[in-house]
């Protein structure tokens, strides 16, 4: 095509040394990727989409910035997305790990690598807002043909950094259209907007990071100080700056005479020695005085108005007084029989039944969290039971979750339908990423943003999560979201496996009796072959042993040839032990007759094996 032959030969003019009708960033950008890259200006690139695997490993790393950033691009993406404008969140690499767009241009969207998990990066696509953004530190505008590679001419892309508190960029904000038919300039309000978004996110995070410091947020009017500040700079106890936004960078760097650039050089400096102010002064600072009287001056000579902020304190409380054990709800009684481990459990989860606090629920499989679930629910009050299986969700479920608003209409998700009661998350680390981002807010601010909304919804309900594996471990490997394992983990209550369980036999009868519809007969060599068993499946396992039985006897008697067999092989010598006789002599009373017929032994075996254990019998 002819405008790409132009576009060509542009660029080889530009690379000779001569003259371009472009921004100089552009300019040096085109240099770049000609020189530093060893980018052909003549071959066309398709977008570039990381496998999954990658995509997940640059979210994981990004998750902490992703859930500070969230209410911010959310805002950002309510004011632009009825002008077409995609939004794209991206790391340091160039790949994009948060995506806002109309899902009705997905594949053009993808196709032209305006899309979750593109990577823009000067190096892989040439010239583009994402790349000469990372490569400069500066916000700009791509506008069409500003664009390297041909392939993307007729996207028009605006992007803003990102910094850390350090000083370091993190990632990059950009909005994009796919085709623009106005003129560059047309893009000065985009510029705005992600300027200011990137600067509120900046500001989130130092104040997310800086609850125990001295803050010092800065404005040049009075009037949007306390609101809107510009820049914010966060102080340790001896006054030397340890945080700031990039705003607080550059003005530092220019009271001091250094190059922004080198951002790292202010960290630790006394905050005197870029402006006016002094930490025992910084009372002076805070909301006690008007905003117009807060001014102070920077070391260069510029005015600015000023609003402290103080450390939070811990407030010290009165010791607690010792509380009685609280007598168990029905729902959780019948849960478990004399079995210490399991009345620890249940005590901690009568407690915490009243109280909306987000719990954790952990187990092997089969020990019977979600039953647990249900009879915490049942004990605190009611409402709706929702279950959510997380290992059945994709990244795509959003708004089967969370529901979905267009315009006046609101699509209801599982959210929406319990309400004000319960819902549990089961299999919690089996939920993908993107809806783990999504869960954070409400695990952490009890309010959750439906797709496609601005205002967040407040449902009121309780979240329950059951965990089978070692979630803390998946969360030290970045398998997951560091922030949201900490606001669910806070309560927490781990299952004992059966093997360890001391009203295994308690179990049995139970169990065995609602399989057959009546109690059940056990043979005396029985009880011991089920105390030997391992139970890898847990109270799952003797249930479904339960249901087998009752489906294949015609009477409510169990006899050692009825049992599967690997179970009714003969135990090991000494396998049940200590546990196994004491567990049979507090379900029989201390009754040793009762304890020998039931194990399938005469009565001076029992004797013995307690004499040899240091076990009482009944008196």
């Amino acid at each position: 095509m002819d405008s790409d032959l132009r576009h060509i030969r542009e660029i080889e003019t530009v690379s000779q040394g001569g003259p371009a009708a472009r921004d100089s960033a552009v300019v040096q950008s085109w240099l770049r990727c000609l020189e530093k890259h060893r980018l052909d200006p003549s071959a066309r690139s398709e977008a570039y989409i990381l496998p999954a695997a990658e995509l997940r490993l640059h979210r994981q790393r990004s998750e902490e910035l992703i859930a500070i950033a969230r209410s911010g691009i959310e805002n950002l993406y309510a004011l632009v997305a009825g002008q077409n404008y995609v939004l794209m969140l991206a790391d340091r690499a160039g790949v994009t790990v948060e995506y806002l767009g109309d899902e009705a241009q997905k594949a053009a969207l993808r196709r032209s690598g305006l899309y979750l998990g593109a990577e823009w990066s000067e190096a892989r696509a040439g010239t583009c807002a994402l790349g000469a953004c990372i490569e400069t530190g500066e916000a700009l505008v791509i506008h069409q043909d500003d664009h390297f590679d041909v392939t993307h001419g007729g996207l028009s892309c605006t992007a803003a950094p990102i910094y850390d508190s350090r000083g370091a960029l993190a990632a990059v904000l950009d909005i994009s259209l796919l085709s623009s038919p106005r003129p560059k300039a047309s893009q000065s309000l985009a510029l705005n907007l992600v300027r200011q978004s990137a600067r509120r996110i900046e500001m989130a995070n130092i104040m997310a990071e800086s609850r125990r410091e001295w803050v010092l947020r800065l404005s040049g009017s009075p009037d949007f100080l306390d609101v809107d500040p510009e820049a914010a700079i966060s102080l340790d106890g001896a006054g030397r700056v340890i945080g700031m936004t990039h705003n607080a960078a550059r003005l530092m760097a220019r009271a001091a005479g250094i190059d922004w650039r080198d951002a790292g050089a202010l960290i630790g400096r006394p905050v005197s020695d870029f402006l006016g102010v002094r930490l025992d002064r910084l009372d002076d600072l805070t909301r006690q005085r008007p905003a117009a009287e807060r001014f102070i001056e920077t070391r260069d000579g510029h005015r600015l108005f000023a609003h402290a902020i103080e450390p939070r304190r811990q407030a010290t409380r009165p010791a607690p007084r010792l509380a009685q054990p609280p007598r168990l709800p029905p729902a959780l009684a019948e849960l478990a029989g004399e079995d210490p481990a399991m009345a620890q459990v249940l005590a901690r989860a009568a407690a915490l039944a009243p109280r909306a606090l987000p719990l954790l629920i952990e187990g092997e499989t089969g020990t019977g969290k979600l039953t647990l679930a249900r009879a915490i629910h049942q004990a605190g009050g009611g409402g709706a039971f929702t279950l959510l299986r997380c290992a059945e969700l994709t990244d795509a479920d959003e708004a089967l979750v969370f529901g979905r608003t267009d315009g006046r209409r609101h699509e209801p998700g599982m959210l929406d339908q319990a309400g004000r009661g319960t819902l549990v998350l089961d299999k919690l680390g089996e939920l993908p990423p993107r809806l783990q981002a999504r869960l954070l807010q409400l695990a952490s601010e009890g309010s959750y943003l439906p797709v496609g909304a601005i205002r967040p919804i407040s449902p009121g309900l309780r979240l329950i999560a059951t965990v089978q594996g070692d979630l803390a471990q998946a969360v030290e490997t970045g398998g997951f979201r560091r922030d949201l394992y900490h606001c669910l983990a806070g309560a927490s209550l781990r299952l004992p496996p059966l093997r360890d369980r001391m009203d295994l036999f308690w179990l049995a009868d139970r169990i065995m009796a609602c399989a057959f519809g009546q109690p059940v007969l056990l043979a005396p060599e029985v009880p011991a072959r089920l105390a030997a068993h391992r139970w890898p499946g847990n109270l799952r396992e003797l249930a479904r042993l339960a249901e087998t039985l009752a489906a294949i006897l015609p009477q409510p008697r169990v006899g050692l040839s009825d049992l599967p067999l690997p179970m009714a092989a003969a135990p090991a010598p000494g396998q049940g032990g200590a546990a196994l006789l004491s567990q049979m002599l507090r379900e029989t009373g201390g009754n040793v007759s009762e304890c020998a017929r039931r194990l399938g032994v005469d009565r001076t075996t029992i004797h013995r094996r307690m004499r040899r254990l240091g076990l009482a019998a009944r008196a």
